[in-house]
């Protein structure tokens, strides 16, 4: 089988950063190649090369596509040639309609007249290929992270694919949509496109992948053929590590305390169309040093709970009843939920949860900034100080606490929205998918600060898609499905299996 791609010794340099150093990598016409590496290993940088984010000149090294040596100054030279990339950045407007984003810059017109019809129409086909149902004409702003991801994929779709990147495509969705999307990759596969997938579950890597390259530290590894080996997750990880990891999950002894923060007939409306409740009549707990997690499919409300307990940052005509320590307080702003003791990591910290532009200092400390001033004027020295700390804690990997945030990777922008809330010293933490597009390695860290946390007397609300998650770090387990909870039990009596057949007996499939 010969090469569509190969990229010859390629080296990519940021400020105080060797991202890249001397990585090589072949792929094969036709075949779905993976990489794979921890956060901060190279995978993202070598892909934004590849598409021309980072413009020939930019870096060191050859890119031969399709037996020519290429130099790509843009994205538009690379996706002239069939090379389409989805990155791990959503690079969508939010006002526009799903339509209006697919087509963007390549709609279909007839002397400078948009053909709506058409565009309607082809939005439609792709949509119906990544299983969405959603209206053509539905803002994107109306959607959810995960949906919005499944919008990103049908945009590259719609485009003339013969090489089609994925970045973690499926970090934010369900498990179920994650299999589909696996499947429409061995599709594109029997139809002679070209893959590479990008991805921290080793698990469908091993389902789909004919190739995996590991990278670690900027540089190849090895390239695994998963037709002449058997491969194994223990395999991968130890290759992405350079050690073996024989727990995913770190031990733990609960101490569960008095209850601490209680929601009683918690009912929110969806801001944009009045009388369309997307949260229904929740009553839930959590005690002082527990860990209680929320499962549920994507679009089951589980953010929108959560943001609309943090302050309303979600909803509208949010009706209920709060409690901490069994007393009335009062979360209608987010201020008013901070000086409750409530904390919220958002799924989207790209968007809501860090401010790109600024340094790690200042996103450390935005949450607490009464926290690191005198008579109302910010102390350097005391700002630093604590910013500091938290690097070395939370072993955020950087140049320094000055290097700016849009310069992490995934896994250390996570540990830095992590770092600015328990700087704020809540007593309640709402994490809602804190390990979303993040590789084992950082992920068995946040687990561990996590456990801290309840061991310190915190109480942990987790939101996540990953059940296996769930189940391996979390004490209590709520289900939700369609804005309501459906069952409630012990992490030590739950199973992937109870937890789908609650959901499913919600819609009337299982008896």
């Amino acid at each position: 089988m010969n090469a569509i791609l190969e990229m010859r010794g390629i080296t990519k340099t940021f400020p105080g950063v060797k991202a890249l150093a001397d990585v090589n990598l072949v792929v094969k016409t036709g075949e779905i190649h993976a990489i794979c590496g921890e956060n901060g290993a190279g995978k993202s940088t070598l892909m934004k090369v590849l598409s021309g984010v980072y413009p020939y000149g930019s870096y060191e090294g050859d890119i031969v596509y399709e037996g020519e040596t290429r130099r790509f100054d843009r994205i538009a030279d690379s996706e002239r040639v069939g090379i389409i990339i989805i990155h791990q950045e959503l690079t969508l407007v939010p006002l526009l309609s799903i339509a209006e984003n697919i087509f963007l810059g390549n709609e279909p017109a007839k002397m400078g007249v948009i053909n709506w019809a058409t565009a309607f129409n082809r939005t439609r086909e792709v949509l119906k290929k990544v299983g969405l149902n959603e209206k053509p004409n539905t803002p994107v702003t109306n959607l959810g992270v995960g949906k919005q991801q499944l919008v990103e994929i049908a945009k590259a779709l719609s485009k003339d694919v013969k090489l089609l990147i994925l970045d973690e495509p499926t970090a934010s969705l369900n498990e179920a949509d994650s299999d589909a999307l696996l499947k429409l990759l061995t599709e594109f596969r029997a139809q002679g496109i070209t893959s590479i997938l990008i991805s921290h579950k080793i698990n469908e890597l091993a389902k789909v992948a004919d190739s995996i390259t590991v990278l670690r530290d900027g540089t190849t590894v090895e390239t695994i053929d998963c037709h002449k080996e058997k491969i194994s997750e223990g395999r991968i990880i130890k290759s992405m590590v350079g050690r073996e990891m024989s727990d995913r999950y770190p031990h733990r002894e609960p101490k569960i305390g008095e209850k601490l923060l209680e929601i009683k007939n918690w009912n929110v409306e969806h801001p944009h169309h009045a009388g369309r409740e997307v949260v229904k009549g929740v009553n839930m707990h959590v005690n002082a040093g527990e860990i209680v997690g929320i499962a549920g499919l994507m679009g089951a409300g589980r953010t929108e709970l959560a943001m609309s307990v943090f302050g309303r940052a979600y909803g509208r005509n949010v009706r209920g009843e709060a409690t901490m320590d069994g007393k009335l307080v009062d979360l209608s702003s987010i201020q008013k939920a901070v000086a409750c003791g409530i904390a919220y990591v958002t799924e989207d910290r790209k968007t809501l949860g860090l401010v790109l532009q600024e340094d790690i200092k200042s996103n450390v400390t935005l949450a607490n900034l009464p926290g690191v001033a005198w008579r109302g004027v910010i102390d350097e020295a005391r700002e630093q100080q604590v910013a500091n700390r938290y690097r070395s804690s939370l072993n955020i990997r950087s140049s320094g606490i000055f290097q700016r945030a849009l310069n992490l990777s995934g896994g250390n922008q996570q540990k830095v929205v992590l770092s600015k809330w328990l700087f704020a010293q809540p007593r309640v933490l709402i994490l809602d998918e804190p390990t979303r597009g993040i590789d084992v390695g950082a992920k068995y860290e946040i687990y561990t600060i996590i456990n801290e946390l309840a061991d310190a007397g915190k109480a942990v609300i987790l939101i996540s898609s990953e059940m296996t998650e769930l189940l391996g770090i979390c004490d209590r387990i709520y289900v939700m499905n369609e804005g309501k909870l459906v069952d409630e039990m012990p992490a030590a009596d739950a199973t992937q299996e109870k937890i789908m057949a609650s959901i499913m007996r919600q819609y009337g499939t299982v008896q």
